[in-house]
């Protein structure tokens, strides 16, 4: 019995690899180019965060990305897509998501290099938001959505199926940047 206290006084107290201070604006990632973004230079703004794939059902959804970025960059609003080969359904060079994005949905807000959204291999950007998120922390599948407010806090998420022009999130997204 005094080793189940024990146990369970060590799971309640124990941190996970980051501490609940650490926020969105903590990590950096690698854009598209390949040059490195901190993300604090996103403090003050809305970010949707979306992992993405080239080669998947959910795919259009760029067009529906493009649209949101285009009517709230001007109000603080970044869309950044996260090109990830977690489900097989990438290309594997950054070249190619790159002009694919760009040559057949216009894409124009930023990308980062294809990187892993899941698992042990998973960049510590998204091992935070699985140790941050309650009940689906990990993407399930691509185009699953993260809304992060202005101090770099995870607002909400949105599964594959949420379109990014729904009402729904256009309100949420709304309510956060304003």
């Amino acid at each position: 019995m005094k080793n189940i206290v024990v146990f369970l006084l060590f799971m309640f107290f124990s941190t996970s690899s980051f501490s609940s201070e650490t926020s969105f604006h903590d990590f950096s990632v690698e854009s598209i180019e390949g040059k490195e973004v901190k993300l604090s230079a996103y403090k003050d703004k809305v970010v949707l965060l979306v992992n993405t794939a080239s080669k998947c059902g959910f795919t259009p959804q760029y067009a529906g990305l493009q649209k949101l970025y285009d009517r709230y960059k001007d109000d603080g609003l970044i869309v950044l897509g996260v090109p990830s080969n977690d489900f097989n359904q990438e290309f594997s060079k950054d070249t190619d998501v790159k002009e694919f994005c760009e040559i057949r949905y216009g894409v124009n807000f930023p990308l980062t290099k294809i990187m892993h959204v899941r698992g042990d291999n998973a960049h510590p950007l998204y091992k935070w938001i699985s140790d941050n998120v309650s009940m689906i922390g990990t993407p399930r599948w691509n185009f699953h959505k993260y809304l992060i407010n202005k101090k770099g806090e995870i607002v909400n998420w949105y599964s594959s199926m949420t379109s990014p022009t729904s009402e729904s999130l256009k309100k949420e997204i709304e309510t956060v940047l304003y």
